[in-house]
Order: structure tokens, then sequence, then C-alpha cells
């Protein structure tokens, strides 16, 4: 496999390390707020606000790395916010505390998302982008799986004492700031005539980029709309009556599934399409929310959870991978920042809409109506988009 260079391994193995500590607190999280005094709205408001910081980061510093021409400083900088955000959870319990270790953590991504898939682009070509994108998708969530497990481990020698947890996070975030040092900017070549940076600038490559790009992105942002956090997924097992335990072992099972498929579901959209893959994916999704409408029993949110790790595994790495290839190079950050932007202001929206439908009808109503939302999207990719997803040439 020459497609996978050096950087590849090491963004990779960056990326795991990462995870592990991000994952390791996440299925707790809704646990934890719950017994520090958060309402359900509120960590919907908490998850919406995280994922909208990271959004306007992600547009700005991933405009800012392609004024530059660099990448790995920003890859630096990122990984070491989200590694010191961790042991802060383990000090106060205060809410404004717990909103700004949260806003750190994503300004973190924020600062490195665009960069990251930069040069993750640069080291691939047209025909291996799916593939490329999958590998990395399949390293960062093997750490979901191995983070969840350090938690599960902990947890059952020590039920309910969740602060030394958010201390031992700390430990593979600080390895993945170390293994980050040796990356190299690639042919780091800085804009001509480049405007100054300001923090909104990227909006502007909206009204500049490729009309095939805004079609796409345009159908992705829909759709995350719908898309709130996995939090209320969990908070549904916890609801029906399950263990932490039995919640975060089905949070580990689901990341195993997308862990594993991500890098095969990278290499079929290669061959076959990144749209047909990533159309599939949405169908996959909309089956999941409409079976958590009326799931009751560990069978059916393991066949659920199954579902969704392959969701997942077909749409989050072919995406960045179908928006890569229908940019110009010296735009890959911006494009892909400006996505993700948009795409955590959406999910700010989606979160927050989710945990009022949660508060006023009941989690099934809020499973329904993003079920057939979905699904309404993907009628959209199908019959609204229908130029060639794979093999696409850049432009310029």
């Amino acid at each position: 496999m020459k497609y996978l260079t050096r950087t590849i391994w090491i963004l990779s193995l960056v990326s795991l390390l990462t995870d592990i500590a991000s994952e390791m607190l996440y299925p707790v999280m809704p646990v934890f707020l719950r017994s520090i005094g958060f309402s359900i709205f509120l960590i919907g408001i908490l998850e919406g606000m995280a994922e909208a910081t990271a959004g306007l980061s992600k547009g700005y510093f991933g405009k800012l790395s392609d004024s530059t021409g660099k990448r790995a400083p920003f890859v630096r900088l990122g990984y070491t916010l989200s590694a010191l955000s961790k042991p802060m959870l383990a000090v106060f319990s205060y809410p404004l505390w717990i909103f700004l270790a949260r806003a750190m953590d994503r300004m973190g991504k924020g600062i490195r998302t665009g960069a990251r898939d930069a040069l993750l682009s640069d080291e691939a070509t047209p025909a291996t982008k799916g593939r490329v994108f999958g590998f990395h998708r399949s390293m960062d969530t093997l750490g979901a799986v191995a983070g969840p497990s350090i938690a599960l481990i902990y947890l059952y020698f020590r039920p309910g004492q969740y602060r030394i947890l958010f201390l031992i996070a700390f430990i593979p975030g600080v390895l993945a700031v170390l293994l980050s040092l040796i990356l190299k900017d690639r042919n780091a070549v800085p804009k001509e005539n480049k405007a100054p940076v300001s923090f909104f600038s990227f909006l502007h490559y909206w009204k500049t980029s490729p009309a095939m790009y805004r079609k796409v992105v345009g159908g992705l942002l829909v759709f995350t709309l719908c898309n709130s956090s996995d939090v209320f997924l969990l908070l549904k097992v916890k609801q029906a009556g399950f263990t932490d335990t039995a919640t975060i072992g089905i949070y580990i099972f689901y990341n195993m599934i997308y862990a594993f498929t991500a890098f095969p579901l990278g290499i079929l959209a290669d061959r076959i399409g990144l749209k047909k893959v990533l159309v599939g994916g949405l169908f996959l999704f909309s089956i999941v929310y409409a079976g958590m409408a009326l799931a009751a029993n560990i069978y059916s949110f393991a066949a659920l959870f199954f579902l969704y790790g392959l969701y997942a595994a077909a749409t989050e790495g072919v995406a960045k991978a179908w928006i890569s290839n229908i940019t110009d190079n010296a735009d890959t950050a911006t494009a892909i920042g400006t996505f993700t932007g948009f795409q955590s202001i959406c999910t700010l929206l989606a979160s927050s809409v989710t945990g009022w439908l949660w508060a006023q009808y009941g989690g099934s109503v809020a499973f329904w109506a993003t079920s057939i939302i979905a699904l309404a999207v993907l009628l959209y990719f199908m019959f609204a988009i229908r130029a060639p997803a794979a093999g696409i040439s850049k432009r310029g």
C-alpha cells in the first residue's frame, strides 16, 4: 500500500491517540453532566456550542493555512489545545468552567482540521482519496474503541468516580502532541498577493467556489441540520434502563464497526463512486433514527448501532474526499474548513432543536423527525447531483 505515506501514518497515529483521550470521556460525559446537575436541554446546548466553536474556527484557520501555505504548525497547536482541555474537567464542576473546557477542546479541533485534511489530500491522488481518508478515519476511530474500553475498565473498579478519568485522558493527548512535532510541511507555498485573513473571510469562499462544491456541501449541510450529537443516542440507551457499562459497551461496539469498515468502504468508494457510497450511508442513517424511536431491548440497540457504524464509515471520510476532489489544491483547507465550519454551526442548531423536541415531546418524536429529513436529503443526492463522484479532476 504505497499510497499510505509516512505523513499519512503520522497523522493517523496522532488522531488515534487524540481520539483515545477524547473518546475515553465522551460516552461518560452525558452521565457525568447529569450527575452535576445538567439537564438534557442544557447538555444539548453545551454540545451544540462546542461544535459551533469548532466550526467557526475551522473555517478561519483553514483559510489561514491556505493563505500562509503552512499545515504542520496548525496541526500541532490544535492537538495541544485539545490535550490541555482534558485535565480542566477534573478541577471544577461549574457550568461556565465546563463550557470553557469543551470550547478549548473544540477550538483545538477547529485549528487543526483544515490543515490536517489538506495534508492528507496532498498525499493522495483523486483516484485514492477515498481510501486515504478512509484509512485515516479507521485509525482515528480505533481510538474511539480503545478510549471507551479504558473508561469501561476504570469504571468497573471505580464506579461513578469520573474526575480521575479526565486526568488519565491527558496521557494519550500528550503523546499525540509529541508525535505531531515530527510532521513537516510538504511543498508549503504561500499564496501570492494574499489579502489579510479576517475571522469570517472564509465565508467569501462560498461565493467563489465551484458550483459542484456548493451543490454537494449544500446537501450535506441540510443533512447536518438533522444530525444532532451522538449524546442523544447514548441517552436513549440510558433511558431504556441500561447501566453505564452497557451504555459504554454499545458505544465501543459502534466504533469498532466504524473503525473496521471505514477503510474498506473508502476503497469501495474509489472504485464505484464516492456519491454511491455516501448515499448508501444516508439510507442507513435514516433507518437507524427511525429504529431508535422504537428500540427497547439490547438486541435492537446493538443492531442499530451496527448500522450506525456503517453509516459513519460510509459518509465522514467519503464526504471530505469528495470535496477535496472538486476543489483546487490551493484551496483544500479553505474548502474543507468552510464545509466543516458551516457543518458545526448546523450541528449547534440540530443539537439544540433535538434537545428541545426531546424535552417537549419525547425522544421518539425527535428521532422520527431526524429520520424523515435524512431521507429527503438522500433523495436530493440521488436526483439533483448527477455528476460522477469518483476520479474527478481538480479545477485549475
